[in-house]
């Protein structure tokens, strides 16, 4: 259930989306097709990786000493590197040598062995003599001389005849954890490594370490992935080094993205949600003058002509352009026009007003706008810019609350509201968002009690109906939550939200049917407003899916949302999630991103990239490792 229906019902819509996966765990494909036949679909496997503790890892022989004994792997690492037993170490995790360590009495009896005379040797020696300078390598490795140990190596690899890809891969251990590491010639001799052997789990894991170490997100995702696969996610870190680099991958360029493309205002329903959640009020009128067009005769019934054309000239003069570009702004407010609202007020603000009443609401307006941008700390600046020239402006007050527990800064939230009250004991807003505060902290008693008290001081506001039934429904109290919304819809039967809110709770108990016919009659009020709001379409397909899996029903309710509100974050969403389902990898990636693009803050667009992300590595995976990619289905349902 939305924990605020007028405002975060889009955001709950997608978190259900995007969780709906981990629901039906039994239908979980962690891969992508491979080459021309795209075939093999599902959820990225970013989304299933919450199994993983139920697997265990396994040590297997390559991870075990030359000499067979069993390595700690407690042994802590620094950032990138291996410890000397580290199961990711060179001694620990390589392929056997025709040498063994035992014929090595020390680096004089190799000293011989220059170029010349190793060039003279026949294949058979030189790769038995390679494989002793591997052994003492491993040796200058035990000791931590990684510089000693990369020379060995390396001269491994210029006497064998035939080039082995464990000779890369130790010497990547060894620049691996010098001080400082040496991140791009780890890079290059993994790339070596695996071109020798494209399955050596061992070098795509460095590879991926020193990737991500050079912020190299992409890369590293990409070994990180083929990793988690090739190992069938017995290996429990590298799902976490999945998820690890996601996040830093996803809110890097998150940052970087919103920075670049500037504010952008939310999808039309989303910002008429929002301001749907305070009650209406008039917008400010320029004292001693009507501004707008065609008003300008309304002067003193009963004045001579002189005086009427007096007053009507002073009429026209009173209000300064700012004056009249603020007006202009709430006029578009009404009329559901945001962007030229968003720009009326800031030239309005630009250019000044000229009383301190219109300068506070401008500011509140404007501020409004900063917030639903994402501009936390410009909105938080103009409310407060807002409450000083009007202090008893109790919904600045009641805004930057929103703003303070956007922050987390819980007390301060709480102060506006105790400050607010004092102005208005009688503001049922107040109420209505100091509900929403106790909401969001888990307490829906205490909740309950205060949107009971704002339903008291104005029974007209559908929402505070709406969010007494769902604190109530938190609390388990079933019978309290029906009752309340069959009040709610008798007493608002002209309004979608408390219908499409109520289907929401019978799909949370799985009656499906009961759910439907309420996302119908829902669908059927909003036909009649404009926007439409096309959250019940979205909800009816969701629905639909999750009672029969009947996706192609699900994707005609959110391709018709989308006809209406070609910006409904949630049902791209949710038609990326069906793609999945259907291996559909290119249809969801385009979805991915069409999400990004709507993106309004930082955590919604790093969300998005996510999801994105995660499915291109395992497009990428596929492609790499094609007669792998088909086996993916099985290994899913195996889990």
């Amino acid at each position: 259930m939305s924990s605020n229906p007028s405002t975060t019902a889009t955001t709950t819509l997608v978190d259900r989306v995007q969780t709906f996966v981990s629901e039906n765990k039994q239908a979980i494909l962690i891969g992508t097709a491979a080459a021309a036949a795209i075939a093999v679909g599902g959820v990225a496997y970013y989304a299933s990786t919450s199994s993983s503790s139920r697997r265990s890892s396994k040590t297997t022989d390559a991870e075990k000493g030359e000499k067979g004994e069993k390595k700690d792997k407690k042994k802590k690492k620094k950032k990138g590197g291996l410890g000397v037993n580290d199961a990711e170490g060179p001694i620990l995790e390589e392929r056997k040598t025709k040498a063994k360590v035992e014929d090595v009495t020390g680096e004089d009896d190799l000293s011989k062995y220059t170029p010349e005379v190793v060039s003279a040797l026949p294949q058979e020696e030189r790769t038995r003599i390679a494989g002793l300078f591997k052994a003492q390598g491993n040796d200058a490795y035990k000791t931590r001389d990684y510089a000693k140990a990369a020379k060995l190596y390396s001269r491994a690899i210029e006497i064998s005849p035939k080039a082995e890809p464990v000779f890369y891969s130790n010497r990547a251990a060894c620049y691996m954890n010098m001080d400082p590491a040496q991140y791009e010639l780890v890079v290059q001799d993994c790339d070596e490594a695996i071109k020798l052997d494209p399955t050596y789990v061992k070098a795509l894991n460095r590879r991926a370490s020193a990737f991500e170490s050079l912020e190299r997100y992409a890369e590293a995702l990409r070994d990180y992935t083929a990793t988690t696969v090739l190992e069938k996610f017995t290996n429990q870190a590298t799902p976490l080094a999945v998820e690890r680099v996601l996040k830093l991958m996803s809110t890097k360029n998150a940052q970087e993205i919103l920075k670049n493309r500037g504010p952008k205002l939310p999808p039309a329903t989303f910002v008429q949600a929002y301001f749907a959640a305070f009650r209406a009020r008039e917008g400010p009128r320029v004292p001693g003058a009507v501004v707008p067009e065609g008003e300008k005769a309304e002067v003193s019934e009963g004045a001579s002509e002189g005086e009427k054309a007096e007053e009507g000239e002073a009429a026209g003069e009173a209000g300064s352009e700012g004056d009249r570009m603020l007006v202009e702004a709430f006029k578009a407010l009404e009329e559901n026009n945001y962007e030229r609202a968003w720009e009326s007020v800031n030239d309005a603000l630009e250019k000044g007003v000229s009383w301190d009443v219109g300068w506070s609401e401008g500011l509140n307006l404007r501020g409004t706008f900063k917030f639903l941008v994402g501009d936390v700390e410009g909105a938080k600046a103009d409310l407060n810019e807002s409450i000083k020239l009007v202090p008893s402006f109790t919904q600045s007050l009641v805004k930057i609350a929103s703003v303070y527990m956007e922050q987390c800064e819980v007390e301060k939230a709480f102060e506006c509201f105790e400050e607010a009250i004092k102005h208005n004991p009688e503001d049922p807003d107040i109420y209505y968002r100091r509900g929403q505060v106790l909401f969001i902290m888990n307490k829906f008693d205490e909740a309950a009690d205060i949107y009971t008290k704002s339903t008291e001081l104005d029974n007209l506001f559908v929402f505070s109906h709406i969010q007494l039934a769902v604190a109530h429904y938190n609390v388990e109290n079933l019978a309290s939550t029906m009752a309340q919304f069959r009040r709610t819809m008798k007493s608002f039967p002209q309004r979608s939200e408390p219908l499409n809110y109520y289907g929401e709770l019978l799909l949370d108990q799985q009656r499906f049917q009961d759910a439907i016919e309420k996302f119908d009659k829902a669908i059927e009020i909003e036909k009649t407003k404009t926007p439409q709001n096309v959250l019940p379409l979205v909800n009816k397909g969701l629905t639909l899916f999750q009672m029969d899996q009947n996706i192609g029903a699900a994707e005609r309710c959110c391709n018709e949302a989308l006809r209406i509100d070609p910006e409904c974050e949630a049902a791209v969403a949710t038609l990326a999630q069906l793609s999945l389902q259907q291996g559909q990898i290119d249809n969801a990636i385009k979805y991915f991103e069409r999400s990004a693009e709507l993106a309004r803050t930082e955590q919604e667009l790093a969300g998005a990239l996510t999801y994105q992300y995660a499915t291109n590595a395992q497009v990428e995976f596929a492609k790499n490792y094609p007669h792998l990619a088909s086996q993916m289905n099985a290994m899913a349902r195996s889990m």
